[in-house]
């Protein structure tokens, strides 16, 4: 123990020196230039301070609150200055700073609602930006009650107040632009009827309010408790009850003041439960039988397609329900409700009614089998395409626009295309044709060069359609359809021996008749190879693809001729001038090179 200190029970012992003051710190630490932030000092003897300085200026006021503590008015600066106590006995000496920073006026960009009732007391949310550390809402020159939820948003209590005034918010860095808010003399809400005017303790029941002056409806109670709720109309809120127990008002409070009560009990009775809609989707206009499966129905008071009844429903038992869907559109929760509450909700899809526009292509073959692209709109969820009466042999929604089909058989000519889906049913009339297939009969002449070039006509019925005429596998050089019995064909180059010449229709491709590409005759030897100027004798051709020859020409001239076989032909010679003439043979496959056979005249005497 130190010898020289003092004992506190020592008569002859002298008062102990006063303490200088000492900042141990500040709160907060920055603030605007513009001073007046409230700044709270903590340290050490306080007591009797004379003066709080930052920097050198002055605090324009403090207040002492014990000798450890004291609060303070920052007085306008800049920069990062000292903050220091005066007391009787010294000033305190410790760095502990205090920085001065530029912060922008609060911003106020919407007030709702914008207008309440002259006796004051709506509650109204302010929106916008710097609103950490406001010091003041103002209501023209009235001030407000207020809670800064955060830097962009005050719930502020307007208050009694008559005409439109500026709302203003003010901080640290001064006072915001105005935002309109109006007293009314809107009448006060008056409420009717309640339904249902029962749930659960748990809450979540959708009730409906009906009654008058809704318009502008600021809040929904269920006693003292604050609901969800939607202003439908100024006769009709949609609220959803908040937890609660027993029997409580429901009020709505608007412009005008707060309404009469209208009592919600709330039971312990078992909510309802859907597990599942069927058909899920119906038409626009409405009208659809829906089944409701679930648990706890037997005792449904309201079946709700979304906010809107169902135009009627039957309880069948304590798990299903049979309900008429009212008109609607979009998407909507289907919900029951029971004095047990609200049941969840299970989606039912209001569908346009499908609309068909075109078919491409639209027309084929009896025997179906080809795929058709149906176009319109709506016709997502399609269950049935149809042609005529029978239904396609499948089918694909690609799109809510677009749908392709594989045709089934059908007879020839034209029929309807029909489309149901969950918004009902389109027809296109005589939108499709059916086409018989191609017959082909016989082709003439049966037979060509290996060169084509040639002409031939088709006959045969059902060929008024034709898309294309085919030598084997190669397409006709051209054609030009006569009429449903009869085209013209320009045959395409082809080998030696039989092709199957076919037409294509939308009916699909015919039976196959035989065209015979022949090479050209080729001649090899002529004997004898000369003779009289008189004729009356023959001479025999040797060569090779005689059997089809039409013409041999001596000289020019058609002479007789009898094929003996495909390598051999008999010619009558004919009379004429002394000299070489050329022997040529013509077949359907071309004509040969020329032979020379020599008329030779009578010897002289």
């Amino acid at each position: 123990m130190n010898s020289s200190a003092q004992s506190p029970t020592d008569p002859d012992a002298q008062p102990l020196a006063a303490a200088t003051p000492a900042v141990i710190s500040v709160s907060p630490t920055s603030g605007s230039t513009a001073g007046g932030t409230p700044v709270t000092v903590t340290g050490t003897a306080f007591t009797g301070a004379t003066a709080v300085r930052f920097g050198a200026t002055p605090a324009p006021s403090f207040t002492v609150s014990s000798d450890t503590q004291l609060t303070a008015t920052t007085p306008p600066g800049t920069g990062t200055v000292q903050v220091t106590v005066t007391t009787p006995i010294g000033i305190s000496n410790q760095f502990v700073t205090y920085t001065y920073v530029t912060t922008p006026a609060p911003v106020l960009s919407s007030v709702s609602p914008a207008s309440g009732p002259a006796a004051g007391g709506t509650t109204v949310t302010l929106t916008g930006t710097g609103f950490t550390g406001a010091t003041a809402v103002q209501f023209g020159t009235t001030s407000a009650s207020f809670i800064v939820n955060s830097a962009t948003q005050i719930t502020a209590t307007a208050p009694a107040g008559s005409g439109t005034v500026q709302v203003t918010v003010t901080g640290p860095g001064g006072t915001s632009n105005g935002q309109p808010f109006t007293y009314t003399t809107a009448p006060v809400p008056a409420l009717t009827s309640l339904t249902p005017t029962s749930g659960p303790t748990t809450g979540g029941t959708t009730v409906t309010l009906t009654g008058t002056g809704f318009t502008g409806a600021t809040a929904v109670r269920f006693g003292t408790t604050s609901a969800s709720f939607t202003v439908n109309s100024a006769t009709q809120i949609t609220a959803t009850a908040p937890a609660g127990s027993g029997t409580v008002q429901v009020t709505v409070t608007g412009p005008g003041g707060t309404s009469n009560g209208q009592p919600f009990t709330y039971t312990t009775a078992p909510v309802p439960a859907l597990t599942s809609l069927t058909p899920t989707s119906g038409p626009t206009t409405g009208g659809t039988t829906v089944t409701l499966t679930g648990t706890g129905l037997a005792t449904v008071g309201a079946v709700r397609f979304g906010a809107t009844p169902a135009a009627s429903f039957t309880v069948v038992s304590d798990t299903h329900i049979t309900a008429v869907a009212p008109a609607g559109t979009g998407t909507v929760q289907v919900t029951v409700t029971t004095p047990g509450g609200t049941s969840n909700g299970i989606s039912y899809t209001y569908s346009a009614a499908p609309t068909l526009s075109g078919v491409t292509p639209n027309q084929g073959p009896t025997s179906g089998g080809n795929t058709v692209t149906l176009t319109g709109t709506n016709l997502t969820g399609t269950t049935a395409v149809t042609f005529g009466a029978t239904p396609a042999t499948s089918f694909t929604v690609l799109s809510p626009t677009q749908i392709t089909a594989v045709v089934p058989a059908g007879s020839a000519g034209p029929v309807t295309i029909t489309v149901t889906a969950p918004g009902g049913t389109s027809a296109l009339p005589s939108a499709y044709f059916y086409v018989s297939p191609p017959v082909l009969t016989g082709v003439a002449p049966p037979s060509g060069p290996l060169s084509g070039g040639n002409t031939v006509t088709l006959t045969g019925v059902h060929l008024i359609e034709a898309t294309a005429v085919r030598f084997g596998t190669t397409a006709a050089s051209g054609f030009t359809v006569v009429s449903d019995t009869q085209i013209t064909a320009v045959v395409p180059v082809g080998a030696a021996g039989l092709a199957d010449v076919t037409v294509n229709t939308a009916g699909g491709t015919s039976n196959p008749v035989s065209y015979t590409y022949l090479p050209a005759p080729v001649v090899t030897t002529l004997i004898p190879s000369q003779g009289p100027v008189s004729g009356g004798i023959t001479f025999t051709l040797t060569g090779t693809n005689l059997a089809q020859t039409t013409t041999v020409l001596v000289g020019g001239t058609p002479a007789g001729f009898t094929v003996v076989s495909d390598s051999h032909i008999v010619v009558d010679a004919l009379p004429g001038a002394p000299g070489t003439v050329n022997v040529t043979v013509t077949t359907p496959g071309g004509t040969s090179a020329p032979k020379t056979y020599t008329r030779v005249g009578s010897p002289g005497i």
